[in-house]
């Protein structure tokens, strides 16, 4: 029995050594391939936003903005509106850098949970990029490129003037763009005479314009 012992005790180990040195290859490899995914992603998504900047320069997007007849200013925006809709999508908007690591992080850990691209963690600064410059549509793709081109708007404008951007080119829904679009649409009136309750509608509207809105919501009471 000793003897049996002795000699399938070297055969584990060498069995057991072999194994582990079989599991750090793979290893290994799934860290090389995913890096070189990773930075593939990176360089497809720094592509993306080169096109985009070349195609429409943020000097010329950003005035064409400002250049609209329903542009609202920052200042007739009702205070409630702004409190409610950064606490609601960006509570950290004045601080974070255009891109926010912990929601990023949070995103990512509800992503994987899921198995698909569900919340992708974005700042008011890229959801301003994107209503500017790219599609709607999930991708890893886009999403880098968001980044690039919200380190981009932080680098040529204020924080206020971010917001105030973001709060003209936002979808409520029902053809609305823009929180003047909105007021009138959904409550006939100025944003300024905009009651809290009104204005927590709105922001509950950006979650999902087509079935949050103030009418679709009084549809289904």
């Amino acid at each position: 029995m000793e003897a049996t012992k002795r000699t399938i005790r070297p055969g584990v180990r060498r069995a057991l050594r072999a194994l582990s040195r079989l599991l750090a290859g793979m290893l290994a490899l799934a860290m090389l391939a995913t890096g070189a995914g990773a930075a593939m992603l990176v360089e497809a998504g720094r592509d993306m936003y080169r096109q985009a900047m070349a195609a429409d320069p943020p000097k010329e997007a950003i005035e064409r903005v400002r250049a609209r007849e329903d542009f609202l200013p920052l200042s007739e925006t009702p205070p409630a509106f702004r409190q409610m809709l950064l606490s609601s999508e960006d509570h950290r908007f004045y601080t974070h850098g255009g891109v926010d690591p912990l929601a990023i992080l949070r995103a990512a850990a509800e992503n994987l949970r899921q198995g698909r691209l569900a919340q992708g963690g974005s700042t008011i600064t890229q959801q301003l990029a994107k209503n500017l410059w790219f599609s709607f549509e999930k991708r890893f793709t886009r999403k880098i490129a968001e980044v690039f081109a919200a380190w981009r708007l932080e680098s040529l404008l204020t924080k206020d003037e971010i917001l105030e951007l973001y709060i003209n080119v936002v979808w409520f829904g029902e053809g609305c763009t823009g929180l003047r679009a909105a007021a009138e649409h959904y409550y006939s009136c100025e944003p300024a005479a905009l009651t809290p309750a009104q204005c927590q509608a709105l922001v509950n509207t950006l979650k999902s314009p087509a079935t949050r809105n103030p009418h679709a919501l009084a549809q289904t009471e």
